[in-house]
C-alpha cells in the first residue's frame, strides 16, 4: 500500500505487482515507489493575501449562548464575526454583551506596568537572609541607601527631555512659604552638592571641586554650583551623584564607626547617623518633587525607615523651639517650667499615625529638658507621612490635618517648629 500517491488520483490505473513500493530507481526510471510529500507552503510565507474570515450564518439562540465565550475571546473567528454582526441589530444581545464584558474585568483587574518601588529593597531583603554581605551596611545608613537606590530607579526612568522638566523646590523660611524653581537635574545637582557635606566629612572628594561658596549651608553650596555650571545641568549630573551615594555607603560599611562623626551643615552640625537619616529624608522629598513633574508614581519610604526619619525630626524640635524663640519667632508661654537640664519639663505628645507611627514627649521650654507625661500640656495627632510633608515645607503649619487638644499656644509653636526644620 503506497503512503502518498503523487499520480493524476485515479486508482483504478494504478498497478500492484508485489514489488518494493519504498524502493528508489537508481537508473533513474520512472518507477511507481512512493515519495514523502514536500513541506506545505503557508499563505503568510506565500505572499498571498489571507482569507478574509466571513460571519457565519447562526440562528438568534445560537448567538444568544455564544456571547459568554465572545466577552471571554473564546470564539472562533467566524464565531466572533457573526455575533458582533448580530450585536449591531439586536438591542437586547448589545445589552447583555455590554454586562458581560464589564464583568470580565472583574475578573482580572488590569496591573501597573511600573515596578513596585518596594520590590527592590524586597528582593535584597530575601537575598541577605540567606547570605548576609561579608561587610554589611550599618543600620544608620540603611536609609540613605534605600532611598537613593530608588530615585537612581525613578531617574533610570526618564526620558532625555525629562530632565529639564520644571521642578519647583519648597521650603518654610521666617514663618513662611519658601521656593526656588530648577529642573529634574538641577534637583540632582542640588543633592549632588548637600550630599557632599557628608562625603566631606568622611574624608572623600568633595563634588563642588574648584567651586568656593561663601559658607557650607546647603542653600549656599547648591546656589553657587548652580551659578558654576557654564549650562544647565543634564542627565550627565546622575553618574557622580550616584557614585558619590555609593561611595558614602562604602565608606561607612568599612569605617565601622558608630556614627558620632560630626558633619557640619554651615550653620549647625548632626552626628553622622544623624546627617544619613536627614539625607535619607531630603532624598526622599525631591525623589517626590522628580516624580510630580515627570509624572511618575512615588511610594513613601518603608515604614522602619520612615519612622527613623519621624524620630530625627522629633528630638530636633526642642532646639528649633528655642531657636526660634531667640528669634523672637515663638513666645515662651504664659507658665512656662524651666527646669535643669535632664528634668522633666513642660511637654507635647506628639502622636503619629500610620505608617511609621509611635509617640514623642516633646519638651516645650528647654531643649535640655527631658519630655514628661507627667507635664504634659498638649497632645498632637498626625498621620506620618503628612508630619513628614510638614517637616519638608510642603504643608503649611496652619493647614496641616492634626488632631489637637490642650495648649494651643505650644501646639502652634510645635507645628511652626516642624516646618522650621526644612530648607533647600
Amino acid at each position: 500500500m503506497k503512503a502518498y500517491d503523487e499520480d493524476d488520483g485515479n486508482d483504478k490505473h494504478d498497478k500492484h505487482d508485489g514489488t518494493d513500493e519504498h524502493a528508489a530507481d537508481d537508473d533513474g526510471g520512472t518507477g511507481t515507489g512512493a515519495r514523502i510529500p514536500m513541506p506545505r507552503v503557508s499563505v503568510e510565507d506565500g505572499g498571498r493575501a489571507l482569507p478574509e474570515v466571513g460571519a457565519v450564518t447562526l440562528e438568534h439562540q445560537v448567538l444568544t449562548s455564544l456571547l459568554g465565550a465572545w466577552a471571554l475571546a473564546a470564539c472562533s473567528a467566524q464565531e466572533a464575526a457573526a455575533v458582533e454582526e448580530h450585536l449591531g441589530e439586536c438591542e437586547a444581545c448589545a445589552d447583555e454583551a455590554l454586562r458581560l464584558r464589564e464583568a470580565v474585568t472583574l475578573l482580572q483587574r488590569p496591573e501597573s506596568l511600573d515596578l513596585d518601588p518596594a520590590l527592590r529593597t524586597r528582593v535584597l531583603d530575601g537575598c541577605l537572609e540567606r547570605r548576609p554581605p561579608r561587610i554589611p551596611v550599618p543600620e544608620w545608613a540603611t536609609p540613605y541607601d534605600a532611598e537613593t537606590a530608588r530615585l537612581d530607579a525613578l531617574l533610570q526612568d526618564i526620558g532625555d527631555a525629562e530632565w529639564h522638566a520644571p521642578v519647583r523646590l519648597r521650603w518654610f523660611e521666617a514663618d513662611s512659604a519658601a521656593s526656588r524653581r530648577t529642573t529634574v537635574a538641577g534637583v540632582i545637582a542640588h543633592l549632588l552638592t548637600v550630599d557632599g557635606t557628608v562625603s566631606v566629612s568622611l574624608g572623600l572628594a568633595d563634588p563642588m571641586g574648584d567651586i568656593t561658596a561663601p559658607s557650607r549651608t546647603p542653600a549656599v553650596r547648591t546656589e553657587a554650583y548652580w551659578r558654576a555650571s557654564h549650562y544647565p545641568p543634564t542627565r550627565a549630573v546622575r553618574a557622580p551623584w550616584r557614585e558619590q551615594s555609593h561611595g558614602i555607603v562604602r565608606t561607612v560599611s568599612f569605617t565601622g564607626d558608630a556614627g558620632g562623626l560630626p558633619v557640619s551643615y554651615g550653620d549647625f552640625e548632626l552626628p553622622l547617623r544623624d546627617a544619613m537619616l536627614d539625607r535619607a529624608f531630603e532624598c526622599w522629598v525631591h525623589a517626590e518633587d522628580i516624580a510630580e513633574a515627570v509624572d511618575y508614581p512615588y511610594e513613601p519610604p518603608s515604614a522602619r525607615h520612615l519612622n527613623r526619619m519621624i524620630d530625627l525630626a522629633a528630638r530636633m524640635l526642642p532646639g528649633v523651639l528655642a531657636a526660634r524663640r531667640r528669634a523672637g519667632l515663638a513666645a515662651p508661654g504664659e507658665r512656662p517650667h524651666l527646669v535643669a537640664a535632664g528634668e522633666p519639663g513642660r511637654s507635647l505628645r506628639l502622636e503619629i499615625e500610620g505608617t511609621g507611627g509611635g509617640e514623642w514627649l516633646i519638651p516645650l521650654d528647654s531643649p535640655g529638658a527631658v519630655g514628661s507625661a507627667e507635664y504634659e500640656v498638649a497632645h498632637v495627632a498626625l498621620d506620618g507621612v503628612e508630619f513628614c510633608r510638614l517637616a519638608a515645607g510642603h504643608v503649611p503649619p496652619a493647614e496641616a490635618a492634626a488632631g489637637q487638644v490642650g495648649d494651643r499656644e505650644a501646639i502652634r509653636d510645635v507645628l511652626f517648629a516642624a516646618a522650621s526644620l526644612s530648607r533647600m
